[in-house]
């Protein structure tokens, strides 16, 4: 499912973001990304869906060669992706729908079954009746369940978060994250970036701490470790 080999990052100013990473996550996995801040994590992250590429080493995401993929094959990879953000990344001249929709744009899915599919997506996240509204007429928390509705919508293998809870506040964390553990129930592997120490701990999965670019831990059903 995703597969780094001795992966390392330095970026144009020379700072080494990551350093020999290996890991593996498999089909159906729910895993924690922690670490300080400036640890490598965002890295990591945008490695895996080819935001970034590595400097040296071998990435395999759902059968893509990550370091060998052509620009115009960039998108093949993202519809097996869905991608959550801290900021919700939604466009705002766009309607709830249209934000869901603008996902399946650069499928050939018939107009009639990408309708069904945003309105599957909306039902997924309780936003069916929020379908036609504008993204500021909506709170944090609703604007980040579009955010997962939109990363849902193409029924990627793979749904990667970068601090999806982190503009949110207790209350609303609480009900996204039950949301990503509905999905991974069915199958869908998990790879979610985060500080929150309580979500962490509670909800307890696999975790790989990074610090200074490197994994210093990786662990089943383990705890976030930091006081931060």
């Amino acid at each position: 499912m995703i597969e780094m080999q001795d992966v390392s990052k330095e970026y144009a100013n020379g700072k080494k973001a990551l350093e020999n990473i290996s890991v593996h996550i498999g089909k159906g996995e729910f895993v924690y990304v922690v670490g300080p801040s400036g640890a490598g994590k965002s890295t990591f992250i945008k490695l895996m869906y080819r935001e970034e590429r590595p400097s040296s080493g071998h990435i395999f995401v759902n059968g893509f060669n990550i370091e060998r993929l052509k620009n115009r094959k960039i998108p093949y990879l993202r519809r097996s992706i869905g991608v959550v953000f801290q900021d919700f990344k939604l466009l705002p001249k766009l309607t709830v729908a249209e934000n869901v929709s603008y996902a399946l744009e650069v499928t050939t899915a018939p107009k009639r079954n990408m309708r069904r599919r945003v309105k599957d997506a909306l039902d997924w996240v309780g936003l069916t009746e929020q379908a036609d509204r504008w993204p500021d007429q909506l709170s944090g928390g609703e604007q980040q369940r579009v955010a997962v509705a939109r990363a849902l919508v193409n029924n990627p293998a793979v749904i990667i978060a970068d601090e999806p809870t982190g503009n949110l506040d207790p209350e609303n964390s609480w009900s996204v994250m039950k949301l990503f553990q509905r999905i991974n129930d069915r199958g869908t592997t998990i790879v979610m970036a985060t500080h929150n120490k309580e979500i962490v701990n509670t909800i307890r999965k696999r975790v790989i701490a990074i610090e200074g670019g490197k994994i210093i831990r990786d662990e089943a059903r383990g705890m976030y470790g930091y006081d931060d």
